[in-house]
């Protein structure tokens, strides 16, 4: 039996504004539902217990990202919407500040679509980054 690897796509802000580059990347996400995240913002902020074991939500769970989405961005994220964003993949970011991890393969129209979304997330902040899907 082949065990099917989830495809991610990594950023690597080289830079400041690195928080505000991590809340805009974390904006793009919440509008892309085949997508769930982890940073090193949420690493730290939301308990390994929630982040490794997101599938049984209790409403204070769904509070906690909410709140931490709210606070870290000033985006209202829908209530549906927090119980995929987060990854509960366990997986370790390594060199990488943010991950976006698919729900399934992405198609290159997805990617190239993401991409996009980055570049437009933060041109603004004039920040240089590295992308790898893989």
């Amino acid at each position: 039996m082949e065990i099917k690897k989830k495809m991610n796509t990594y950023i690597k802000v080289l830079g400041p504004p690195l928080l505000k580059a991590i809340r805009e990347l974390e904006k793009v996400a919440i509008d892309l539902p085949e997508v769930c995240i982890m940073n090193f913002v949420i690493s730290s902020e939301i308990p390994p217990s929630l982040a490794s074991d997101l599938g049984g939500y209790s409403v204070e769970s769904r509070e906690l990202v909410s709140d931490y989405f709210f606070r870290g961005t000033s985006v209202r994220i829908p209530v549906e919407r927090c119980q995929t964003i987060i990854s509960k993949s366990g997986e370790n970011l390594g060199e990488y500040d943010f991950r976006f991890e698919w729900a399934k393969k992405p198609t290159a129209k997805q990617v190239e679509d993401l991409i996009e979304r980055i570049d437009v997330a933060l041109m603004p902040l004039g920040v240089m980054y590295t992308i790898t899907t893989k």
